[in-house]
């Protein structure tokens, strides 16, 4: 996906003010990231008619690291949710494989969401979604953790809704402990999660309700569109997440 100028400006003023004989504008370095989170591609693969590839990833790495991406995309959802209606979120995670490229990242670089189990080299993406366009709050993690720290990580930074009660929050049997559905009901959610078969006194599920958790599986799906997000390819997290925020923002602007 490439931006039109329409797009791009509505996210241009969010952007830090390029200074001095800048060769490139941000109009031209976005698509070029966008290019390459789309086709999975090199750095230095990126075609010549963007520009130089290492000016590129350095405006890139200075805005991730600098927080610009998060920010866009958090002022573009935030906007978004204003003018939709909440009746239920779902929480999900999935599995990314990472490519032998990136292992390895120096250990001054501090620990990275990268783990190692039976499928091999792995990172997990934990989303909460809003429906299957709307994502409001994610994590990476390594790829063996579980499901339900996370997710109840997740849940205590997205807080509650503004009328308790109202909103269901849509879980699959990894989260059907007991501490995530009380700490969802503290939050002022309603979990909807199917019990574990083995329970004494399971509950009743509400399976018309619950059916909307395919929203979150056809988020993931639309991220996985992205080559760099489908599979890592980043020793880092910084950069990595950078991609996932970049697809975010893109598919916000779709």
């Amino acid at each position: 996906m490439q931006l039109t100028r329409e797009q791009f400006e509505v996210i241009a003023p969010l952007l830090p003010r390029q200074r001095g004989n800048v060769l490139l504008d941000s109009f031209e370095v976005v698509n070029a990231i966008l290019y390459v989170a789309a086709n999975g591609c090199k750095w230095r693969a990126l075609p010549k008619h963007y520009g130089c590839w290492h000016t590129i990833y350095t405006r890139m790495s200075r805005w991730a690291r600098a927080g610009v991406l998060s920010t866009v995309f958090e002022k573009l959802q935030r906007e978004r949710l204003m003018h939709v209606r909440i009746e239920a979120v779902s929480l999900d995670s999935t599995i990314i494989k990472v490519h032998p490229d990136g292992t390895g990242a120096h250990k001054k670089n501090g620990p990275q969401a990268i783990g190692k189990s039976r499928g091999g080299w792995s990172t997990k993406l934990h989303l909460v979604a809003a429906g299957a366009c709307d994502v409001i709050t994610w994590s990476l993690t390594p790829g063996q953790h579980g499901d339900a720290p996370e997710g109840r990580r997740l849940i205590e930074a997205m807080g509650g809704p503004q009328e308790a009660g109202e909103v269901a929050l849509l879980m699959d049997s990894a989260y059907e402990g007991d501490a995530t559905r009380e700490l969802a009901r503290q939050l002022g959610f309603v979990p909807v999660v199917p019990p574990n078969p083995k329970r004494c006194e399971p509950w009743e599920l509400d399976k018309a309700l619950y059916r909307r958790r395919n929203e979150v599986e056809r988020m993931f799906r639309r991220l996985k569109a992205w080559r760099r997000v489908f599979t890592r390819y980043d020793m880092l997290d910084v950069m990595f997440a950078a991609f996932i925020t970049v697809a975010l923002i893109a598919e916000v602007l779709r």
